[in-house]
């Protein structure tokens, strides 16, 4: 219920589900430079790749982007 009240008092018009944090940590520890395996640790997931389920690319990454072609 708290979870439901915090959506609402934050005016989210979105479909919230409480897994959708675990999404959002993933994410933004990721574009903070959190390494995947330290997020797969602290997430409890027993593989890489389910981690990487959990992160998805924002626009400020994509932003971001450095090609590394173009760095010489």
């Amino acid at each position: 219920m708290v979870f439901q009240q915090a959506i609402q008092s934050a005016a989210i018009t979105k479909k919230v589900k409480f897994h959708t944090l675990r999404h959002s940590f993933a994410t933004h520890a990721l574009e903070n430079g959190t390494n995947l395996r330290v997020i797969k640790e602290i997430l409890g997931d027993n593989s890489s790749k389910i981690a990487e389920i959990y992160t998805h690319v924002t626009q400020r990454t994509l932003h971001e982007f450095k090609n590394p072609i173009d760095l010489y």
